[in-house]
């Protein structure tokens, strides 16, 4: 299958290199390739420069937002939550329109500092303004809340654990569904949380994860939900 992965960090290229690995044709997205390739500084998390990652996946095209989405059979989100919905704008509504469009992002809100908020929270999620936004689009929720590493290689974390899937196409979340289980993740172990209005409660995992993260000092952790099998 044919991938387009939106976002040039870390999480787009844990991604990319998994679907690579798994034999499938991937491209990635960022809206001005010249200037991304150009960057030379770590991001603001310490990761090497894209430039330096592409140089060792080279087979691995990078397109503008625009020409990977109409690229891909199925379109990864990646980019950081604050610039997600001009980032699809950007990719195009026709583009996108029909396809599975898998959304890993969380809305983090770094304006007051660190650690960041959730905006929307509550009453609303990324996700589904994502789907209200192109409802073209067959929108799934899924991996936002476990780190990239654990995405792609589940056994990094000892015995069972889960990852959640919202939307509100079966069949969209079927092909997730499937993917997943290519990733590692037991069948058992992805639950089905429902329409993509329960990407609210995936989404507002993160502020508890984050917490965990700065107490337990590594991210190789996840939620295990007792009596889910």
């Amino acid at each position: 299958m044919r991938y387009a992965v939106l976002g040039t960090g870390i999480v787009g290229r844990t991604i990319t290199a998994k679907l690579t690995s798994l034999g499938h044709e991937v491209t990635i997205g960022t809206r001005d390739p010249a200037t991304t390739l150009a960057r030379t500084e770590p991001d603001a998390m310490g990761n090497e420069p894209f430039a330096t990652w592409h140089s060792a996946h080279s087979d691995v095209p990078l397109r503008t937002f625009a020409e990977a989405a109409d690229f891909g059979e199925t379109v990864v989100n990646t980019t950081a939550g604050a610039a997600t919905l001009d980032a699809l704008d950007a990719a195009g509504g026709d583009a996108l329109a029909g396809k599975v469009l898998i959304d890993i992002t969380n809305a983090l809100d770094f304006s007051q500092g660190m650690p960041p908020t959730l905006n929307p929270v509550n009453t609303d999620s990324l996700g589904e303004r994502i789907q209200r936004a192109f409802p073209g689009a067959r929108v799934v929720k899924t991996l936002n809340t476990v780190n990239c590493l654990v995405m792609v290689e589940p056994g990094r974390v000892a015995g069972a654990h889960n990852v959640f899937v919202s939307g509100d196409d079966t069949g969209a979340k079927r092909q997730v569904t499937e993917l997943l289980i290519s990733f590692g993740w037991p069948e058992g172990d992805i639950i089905d949380l429902g329409g993509i209005e329960t990407a609210r409660g995936a989404e507002m995992l993160l502020p508890l994860w984050l917490r965990l993260y700065g107490t337990l000092g590594h991210a190789d952790f996840n939620f295990h939900i007792q009596g889910a099998r």
